[in-house]
Parts: structure tokens; C-alpha cells; sequence
């Protein structure tokens, strides 16, 4: 299925949003909770599946619902479609402070991407969200993105996002050394592989965690500053466990 061609404005700095302008009939597929505002004749259902395949059977969408599942992902996603006559916006935002990174599908090798299970925040209609395992048992086990990826297929525009600042890079038959949570995607062209992180002192007191990430070969990748995983360290702080005796904006939000 051809991609429906949208037009977009990413909105903001440190959180930022994309809004999404649509034509008369032209639909976006989102993630579950992803939308912040909409023009009025913007309508929305939730349904099982990308909707790339318009004339899959129940079943294919079942095991499309499953593969999202194992990604930890909604098996539902929400579908927007302008059914007014003139443009109409949707904005979607992502669940923590970071970057959002359009890509355009059909500039990319095998119009394909390949991210991290929850990088994706939205793309146009007709494009395909599916499941990735991870070939390489080390990699699977130790590389920060488990056995399961996500890949993005078609020829139109694609949203992820990652968090902190996001570093494009291309690779020309080169290998990066990578902390194993800052991959955000690549190329399906570039090997994805974890190795140690130098001798055993290094790896026990340099750190950098046991095992870096490596990424090899030809092709783009994208890089982010911050993963959600230092960010919960750096908020832990301010959680509940905190001394409420000194209160902050930050200790009150993540009280229960």
C-alpha cells in the first residue's frame, strides 16, 4: 500500500511535539495516547493493526496485534483521519523529554528502518510496524534492546523518538562503539553487536557498564543522549522514597 503523504512541523525544544497537517481523507497512524490536540474534523478509531495491509484477514491481524505485544507495545493503534474538506492538524507528543526524528521511508536503504521497541510515535498510512528479532543471542541478552526491535517499512514519513539530544552519523563501512542503551535505529544495512568493555577492571570500575554496543557497516544511525534509563536515575531522587518532609514539584508528581 502507498504511504499517504502528510506534511509536519516538530514543535518545541526539550519536549517537543510534531503536528501533523492533513488533507480531506488523509489518515495518520499513531501509538495508543500519543495525541495532544486536533482540529475538529479530525476523527479517530482504534484498530488492530498499522492498517498497511488494507485486506488483511483477521488472523494476519491478530499476529500483527501479537508481534506488537512482544515488542511491549498496545496491540491497538489509533488511526486519525481528516473527514473535513480543507487541511485539518494533529499534534502528537512522546511520554518523556527528548527529541523527535522524522524520517522520510522512502530515502532510506530497503525504504526500512529498524529502532528501538519504543521509539516509534507515529507515521503516515501505509506504513508497516512490525516485529524485529535480534539474530544474535549476545546481542539479544545484553545489547540494552533486547531480542526485539521494530521495523518501519514504506515510502512515506515515519516519527520515533529518543531521548536527550539525537546524533545522526553515517556509517561507510565503519564500526562505532556505542553505550549499549543510546541506540535509538539504523539502517538495515548496519550490524548490530554487543562486545565486552575491555578488561575486567574496566568493565568493573571504568563506569561504562559491562558490554558496549557495536554498530558496523554502511548506512545511517541514530544516536540518543539520554535514554529513559538514566532519566529514571536522575528522577529517582525525587520519587517517593524522597524525605517528604522536603517537598518539591517533583517529590509531589511522583507520590502514589
Amino acid at each position: 500500500m502507498q504511504s499517504h503523504e502528510i506534511d509536519y512541523k516538530i514543535l518545541g525544544e526539550g519536549i517537543q511535539l510534531v503536528e501533523i497537517a492533513l488533507d480531506a481523507q488523509e489518515t495518520v497512524v499513531a501509538e495508543a495516547g500519543a495525541m495532544v490536540y486536533m482540529d475538529e474534523s479530525i476523527e479517530y478509531t482504534t484498530k488492530m493493526g498499522d492498517g498497511s495491509e488494507p485486506h488483511q484477514g483477521f488472523l494476519g491481524k491478530l499476529l500483527s496485534a501479537g508481534s506488537r505485544a512482544l515488542t511491549g507495545e498496545s496491540i491497538f493503534m489509533t488511526h486519525f483521519t481528516n473527514h473535513g474538506q480543507t487541511q485539518a492538524k494533529v499534534a502528537f507528543s512522546a511520554p518523556y523529554p527528548g527529541t523527535i526524528i522524522p524520517l522520510d521511508l522512502a530515502q532510506m536503504q530497503q525504504q526500512s528502518v529498524i529502532v528501538q521497541k519504543d521509539a516509534f510515535l507515529c507515521a503516515a498510512l501505509g506504513t508497516k510496524i512490525s516485529m524485529e528479532l535480534n539474530r544474535k543471542l549476545g546481542s539479544g541478552l545484553l545489547g540494552g534492546e533486547g531480542f526485539v526491535l521494530q521495523k518501519l517499512q514504506g515510502d512515506g514519513k515515519a516519527f520515533v523518538h529518543a531521548g536527550g539530544t539525537v546524533i545522526e552519523k553515517q556509517l561507510n563501512n565503519e564500526t562505532l562503539r556505542i553505550d549499549t542503551g543510546c541506540v535509538v535505529g539504523f539502517e538495515p544495512s548496519v550490524r548490530f553487536d554487543v562486545q565486552t568493555a575491555g578488561n575486567i577492571k574496566s568493565m568493573l570500575f571504568g563506569g561504562e557498564g559491562l558490554f558496549l554496543a557495536t554498530l558496523s557497516g554502511t548506512g545511517k544511525i541514530w544516536l540518543q543522549s539520554m535514554p529513559i534509563r538514566k532519566l529514571i536515575a536522575v528522577l529517582a531522587p525525587y520519587g517517593k522514597n524522597k524525605d517528604k518532609g522536603a517537598s518539591s514539584f517533583l517529590g509531589n508528581m511522583f507520590e502514589e
